[in-house]
């Protein structure tokens, strides 16, 4: 049984003066098996967060999940789940770790208390013991017993991310959905924060969905990779073979974007464009304004998805033709 399983996710948001819906999240499929790592990634504006948003749903009024899309964590389905369930669902089965700490975290809480109010919300335990275990958890991250009664501004931008993610494993979760984290930290930091998520995987067996926007950080940690753009999934496969022969042409140019330390002499090569508006998705294939390989189908017909074989998947008519035969 997949840790996460996701069908079909669609999130929509009401145009203006009641002219219909648009949908910034518009078809999505994936899953993480447990224990595994899947990193998402893609451009700012490609709906990566608001589709970890949607899992939890935890959307931004006015959207809402459009119908014929489906969500499951560990089996149960996400969107029958009533208040109670959700309560427990968030925080419990699933912890979630959001992009700026610095904005999640009070300013009037320490560290300590960030933690134990998760602890407290899914497990009996009184304030003596809530706050024992909190300490344990604080370590566990690598934030010393001297930082426990801190306030956010007395800690680092990485201590801060460590305490989100002792916060997220107060409910001993089986999936922990990691938006971004590292994109506010310094190189080093990443590094570390990265390293620290693998460890915890590997340690407590738990499933981990990283999102992010630069494939170079994900290529030595994660096991599988899903790309994303316009709102949909163009590319999934194994990280190695993902990186050794990118089958999407947005796949190659994203590459083609990042500095990488084995090439320093390697001409960086910008994407022209940018993401389209969501509320104007382009017709064919959503990335054919940007992309040098299109061909007479890309800008008329959406393409289907074609397989690759060994697990991997690309939505591009390059590895098909006009009737969609492979």
């Amino acid at each position: 049984m997949s840790a996460l399983s996701v069908s079909n996710l669609r999130v929509r948001f009401p145009r203006r003066r009641g002219e219909g819906w648009f949908h910034p999240v518009d078809g999505v499929t994936l899953s993480v098996e447990p224990g595994e790592m899947l990193a998402v990634v893609g451009e700012s504006g490609s709906g990566k967060s608001l589709t970890c948003l949607a899992l939890l749903r935890l959307l931004p009024p006015p959207g809402e999940i459009a119908a014929g899309s489906a969500i499951r964590v560990d089996g149960a389905d996400v969107l029958a789940l009533d208040a109670e369930g959700l309560r427990q669902l968030r925080g419990g089965k699933v912890g979630m770790v959001f992009q700026d700490p610095a904005a999640s975290l009070d300013p009037l809480y320490t560290a300590g208390a960030h933690v134990i109010e998760a602890l407290r919300a899914h497990h009996r335990l009184t304030a003596a013991a809530a706050r024992a275990r909190a300490i344990e958890l604080l370590r566990e991250v690598g934030v010393g017993r001297d930082r426990v009664d801190a306030y956010p501004h007395q800690l680092s931008g990485g201590q801060r991310q460590r305490v989100m993610i002792a916060a997220a494993l107060a409910g001993e979760p089986t999936l922990l959905i990691a938006d971004e984290p590292t994109s506010a930290l310094d190189v080093t930091v990443q590094a570390q924060l990265l390293d620290l998520l693998g460890e915890l995987r590997a340690r407590r067996g738990m499933a981990i969905l990283f999102v992010s926007h630069d494939l170079a950080l994900v290529a030595t940690r994660a096991d599988r990779v899903t790309v994303m753009y316009a709102g949909k999934v163009v590319e999934t496969g194994p990280t190695s073979a993902l990186f050794a022969d990118p089958a999407h042409p947005y796949t190659r140019a994203l590459l083609a974007a990042t500095p990488s330390l084995n090439e320093p002499d390697r001409v960086i090569e910008p994407i022209p464009g940018g993401v389209p508006d969501p509320k104007a998705w382009p017709p064919g294939c959503r990335f054919h304004p940007r992309c040098a390989a299109r061909f007479e189908p890309c800008d008329t017909r959406e393409p289907e998805w074609f397989p690759l074989g060994a697990e991997r998947h690309a939505q591009c008519w390059l590895h098909g033709n006009a009737n969609g035969d492979p």
